[in-house]
C-alpha cells in the first residue's frame, strides 16, 4: 500500500497555441450535461423548449458573476476595495461557490416572475438534477489544478501537490506538499451521490410532485458535506485561521449554514403538504403528438 499519493497531473490537458485546462473542459462539460438533463425534463413535462435556452444563459451569467463576486465580497474584500479594476479578471482565478449558488438562486426567481410565471420552486426542483454531476467535474478540475486541497494527513490515500504549480508550468522545480486530504475527491464522490439521488426522486419517484423537496434535498446533499469537510480543509484566506480560532468554522462554513437550514425548511415543508399529481406529455407544445400504431 502507497503511504501517500504523489500528485503531478498537468492543469493542462493540451498547450499549444491555445492552451485547453482541466478546469475550465469540466465547466464546459457540466453545463453542456446540464442543458441536456433539463431539456429532456422539460419536454418530459410539456414546458415551451424555449425556456430552456433562456434558462441557460440565466444559470450561465450567474454562475460567472456571483461566483466571482463571492469571493471578491466574502473571502477578499480587503484587496478588492482597493483594486477594484480587478474584479471582472475571472480568468485569474478567484470563484466561490456559495456566491455562484446566491445569484443562480436570485436569477431563477427573475427567470420565474417573467419568463415561467410560475412558482420558483418549480424551476428549482428540475434544475438542481444535472446540478451534483456538475459540481463534481467542478472539483475535478480543481484536483488538476493542485487547488483546494485539505490540512496534512498521514491517511494512505493522502496526496502530495504541488504547491508552486504555477512556476512549476513555467519551468521551475516543483515544490510539493506534505501528504494531504484530497478534499477535492471527498466533495466530488458526494456531489455525485446528491446526483443520483436527485435523478432517482425525479425519474423514478416522480418527487417533483412535492413542490421544494427535490430541491431541499439538493440543497443539504451539497452543503452538510461541504460543512463537514471544511473541517479538513485548508482556509481560502489567512484571516479565516483566526475565525477558526475564535468559532471553530471557517467562512465556508458559515456560509452553508443558512443553505443548510433553507434545505431543511423545504425538504419539511414539501412533506407536510399533499402531493400534487402533474401530467407528463412527453413533447413541447409545439411538438406534433406522436401517431401509436
Amino acid at each position: 500500500m502507497l503511504d501517500f499519493v504523489t500528485w503531478t497531473a498537468s492543469p493542462e490537458l493540451y498547450s499549444g497555441f491555445v492552451s485547453i485546462r482541466w478546469y475550465g473542459l469540466m465547466f464546459a462539460i457540466g453545463f453542456l450535461f446540464g442543458y441536456e438533463v433539463v431539456y429532456r425534463i422539460f419536454k418530459h413535462e410539456g414546458a415551451p423548449e424555449k425556456w430552456v435556452g433562456t434558462l441557460f444563459i440565466y444559470v450561465v451569467v450567474a454562475t460567472i458573476v456571483g461566483a466571482r463576486l463571492g469571493h471578491v465580497f466574502f473571502y477578499d474584500w480587503s484587496y478588492y476595495s482597493q483594486h477594484l479594476t480587478e474584479i471582472p479578471k475571472v480568468w485569474q482565478g478567484g470563484l466561490a461557490s456559495h456566491g455562484g449558488v446566491l445569484a443562480i438562486l436570485i436569477a431563477l426567481l427573475f427567470f420565474s416572475r417573467y419568463v415561467t410565471h410560475r412558482s420558483p420552486l418549480w424551476v428549482l426542483d428540475r434544475i438542481v438534477v444535472p446540478v451534483g454531476l456538475v459540481a463534481a467535474l467542478i472539483r475535478f478540475g480543481n484536483l488538476m489544478n493542485h487547488e483546494i486541497y485539505g490540512a496534512p494527513t498521514d491517511l494512505p490515500w493522502g496526496f502530495s501537490f504541488i504547491s508552486n504549480i504555477n512556476a512549476y508550468m513555467n519551468g521551475a522545480e516543483p515544490v510539493f506538499t506534505a501528504p494531504s486530504h484530497p478534499t477535492q475527491i471527498y466533495e466530488a464522490l458526494c456531489y455525485l451521490l446528491i446526483f443520483a439521488v436527485c435523478m432517482w426522486m425525479y425519474w423514478r419517484k416522480n418527487l417533483q410532485e412535492r413542490p421544494g423537496l427535490i430541491f431541499g434535498t439538493f440543497m443539504l446533499g451539497i452543503f452538510v458535506p461541504r460543512f463537514l469537510i471544511e473541517f479538513v480543509k485548508n482556509v481560502q484566506e489567512p484571516w479565516e485561521v483566526g475565525m477558526r480560532a475564535t468559532w471553530g468554522i471557517d467562512q465556508g462554513q458559515l456560509l452553508s449554514l443558512p443553505f443548510i437550514a433553507l434545505g431543511v425548511w423545504l425538504v419539511v415543508r414539501a412533506c407536510c403538504r399533499p402531493r400534487q399529481a402533474l401530467e407528463y406529455p412527453d413533447r413541447f407544445p409545439d411538438d406534433k403528438p406522436s401517431r401509436k400504431k
